[in-house]
């Protein structure tokens, strides 16, 4: 069964909270002070294109029937076809798939990719879930997404509890229903079935890319850099394996269970990440063991929360030492924090600058797909560098002449570019 709850112009949430949506929107407001945007078209980017709600059916192992919710958020497809995660978390709902579709508008804006935003997900702890259990799931939902998903129209990829063999199953699932195989319909798939070398890696690779140039920025240099980062995934592993390779002492990293911390640096490289096992940062030797916490109160030139949103609040954000934040997570730093922050004199490059890898490899990965040609991991890792670098001076320009934040900044540069196109496009009918 598939719901389309999306919201007229007259229900739109403007309220700032610390929920996805809430931040958002804030966000933006924020942002809406420094563009010469219409009124009427800031408004319109405050809501998304749909939100579809849809009833998934799964026959569980044991032959029982258990249904699960689902969503998918189009934010806007101003400038391309929507783009954006798909996550099976039991917390995930139709506000916070909005607020992560607006964040998808804005990054895509911001690297200046032929995309718009979306997000979307399954109300399920995949971990309850068995492997046939997790297929069965991923096909009868792609099923029921299939009129609103397509190359052209809305491009899945993975996010928090999804991985390359859930972007495998969905574009079989689409593909079988279509009569052809459409590699497109998704990125992030294993290579061997239309995904790109180098996509994994992407989020995590941006990171340290965009630490890198901000540390050179300030003058100072990388090898006397010291680096904390919270959430030792896929994306806050290769952030800190790359900064390590490149000469930062990575002193801390953490999951769930605890930090590893050392002042004298890690070997990054013999930590596994979560991917490889997960939970295992705290059978670490080399350190002394941490709470999860403590880790982003730490002395350190760079902090770098890359696990899940909220983290950074009014609460704590007093509390934090580090010189620099740069945010690999979706979110993870509240309105209230950003201000204090601000006051603070604390800067911090945004989610949708620095964790921009994933979108611009799955990107590269949509354009392999479409003209079925593969790119090797050199080419890809320069695309990128190429990519990273441009959206770094482009932000770094709008700072430095109109003295904002870095994320207003960032906001500025994307609300710019969606409403210019929104402007040229005009309203039909």
């Amino acid at each position: 069964m598939v719901t389309d709850t999306t919201p007229n112009g007259d229900e739109s949430i403007d309220d700032p909270d610390d929920s996805a949506l809430g931040t958002a929107l804030h966000q933006i407001d924020r942002a809406a002070q420094h563009v010469d945007v219409d009124e009427g078209v800031l408004e319109l980017m405050k809501n998304p294109t749909r939100v579809v709600e849809v009833t998934v059916p799964v026959e569980r192992d044991d032959g029982s029937i258990e249904t699960f919710t689902g969503y998918r958020a189009q934010h806007d497809d101003v400038r391309g076809p929507y783009k954006g995660g798909i996550r099976y978390h039991p917390e995930v709902t139709a506000e916070e798939a909005v607020g992560l579709s607006m964040w998808m508008t804005w990054k895509c804006a911001v690297m200046d990719l032929p995309f718009g935003g979306a997000k979307g997900g399954v109300v399920v702890d995949p971990n309850d879930l068995s492997r046939k259990e997790n297929e069965r799931l991923t096909r009868r939902f792609t099923e029921e997404l299939r009129d609103v998903i397509g190359p052209t129209i809305d491009i899945a990829a993975p996010d928090m509890g999804t991985g390359p063999q859930t972007m495998a199953w969905m574009m079989d699932a689409f593909s079988m229903q279509q009569g052809e195989t459409i590699p497109g319909v998704v990125t992030g798939k294993p290579p061997i079935v239309g995904g790109s070398v180098g996509r994994e890696e992407a989020p995590g690779h941006s990171v340290a890319i965009i630490t890198r140039e901000f540390i050179d920025y300030q003058d100072r240099d990388l090898k006397d850099t010291t680096v904390a980062v919270q959430g030792y995934g896929s994306v806050g592993a290769n952030a800190a394996r790359a900064l390590d390779k490149w000469g930062a002492d990575v002193v801390a990293v953490s999951d769930v269970k605890g930090t590893v911390y050392n002042p004298e640096g890690l070997d990054t490289q013999t930590i596994p990440s979560y991917d490889e096992q997960p939970n295992a940062v705290t059978t670490y030797e080399e350190g002394e063991i941490l709470d999860a916490d403590e880790l982003l109160e730490l002395d350190v030139d760079v902090l770098i929360p890359a696990a899940i949103g909220g983290v950074l609040t009014e609460d704590n954000a007093d509390d934090i030492q580090a010189d620099i934040i740069v945010e690999g997570a979706n979110g993870p730093t509240t309105s209230g924090a950003d201000e204090i922050f601000a006051e603070r004199d604390i800067p911090l490059v945004p989610d949708i600058l620095a964790n921009a890898g994933g979108v611009t490899v799955s990107y590269f990965e949509w354009l392999q797909d479409i003209n079925r040609r593969k790119w090797d991991l050199e080419r890809v890792n320069e695309e990128l560098e190429e990519f990273m670098l441009s959206a770094w001076n482009d932000v770094r320009e709008i700072y430095e002449e109109r003295e904002l934040t870095w994320r207003e900044a960032a906001y500025v540069l994307a609300l710019e570019r969606v409403g210019e196109a929104k402007a040229y496009r005009g309203l039909w009918p």
